[in-house]
């Protein structure tokens, strides 16, 4: 997992004034809570948060605030983006020890390639587990190749890395094969009629040419 190092200094400032004067200061608003503390109010760099925060494992990163003199571990709780531009917003960060557990979402990835005749629905891109705070594993993968249609693969079946615990339903289906439609399958469903040159009528008008 990433560990990022990153500079923080207490925030005086709060209400929505308060915020857009520290993000037009080139600084991100947070919070740090945990550990029966205070909520503490802080600005980040914005720079150094969207460095941070281009790894794999999105914003699950592990930062290592220099905050009044002292270092810090927290996590990321809650991210808040702009909806155009994708700035950061705001922060909500939990603080953590090292050898300390916490639950997390691991973003789940699909590799390989499905039988020809399924169509992939993946149903869940990201996993409960539970984990030390200090190794967040990556995104996990999930292998699909050959996946035939009426066949899923659940959480329980994933491979997780040694100390990391899963959270969620174990039998949770991560992505299941469905049966791809011909268009006339499809036709037929919607009670259309399909045209010539469409599955069984292309056949049927080829007969009949």
């Amino acid at each position: 997992m990433s560990e990022v190092r990153i500079a923080a200094e207490p925030r005086t400032e709060f209400g929505k004034g308060g915020a857009r004067r520290t993000r037009r200061a080139g600084k991100v608003p947070a919070v740090l809570y945990g550990h029966g503390q205070p909520p503490r109010h802080i600005a980040l760099p914005a720079h150094d948060l969207l460095h941070a925060f281009k790894t794999d494992a999105g914003t699950n990163v592990l930062l290592t605030l220099e905050l009044a003199g002292r270092t810090e571990l927290a996590l990321p709780k809650e991210v808040q983006r702009h909806p155009i531009r994708g700035s950061y917003e705001h922060l909500d960060l939990v603080l953590v020890n090292r050898g300390e557990h916490v639950s997390v979402e691991i973003s789940v990835i699909l590799t390989g390639e499905a039988h020809p005749d399924t169509f992939v629905d993946q149903q869940v891109t990201a996993i409960a587990v539970k984990a030390d705070a200090t190794s967040l594993p990556a995104p996990i993968e999930v292998d699909i190749t050959g996946l035939e249609p009426g066949h899923g693969i659940s959480a329980s079946q994933l491979e997780l890395p040694r100390g990391v615990e899963l959270e969620a339903d174990p039998e949770l289906i991560i992505v299941q094969g469905l049966a791809k439609k011909t268009a006339a399958q499809a036709a037929a469903d919607l009670g259309e009629t399909p045209e010539a040159g469409e599955g069984a009528g292309a056949t049927e008008a080829a007969a009949s040419a």
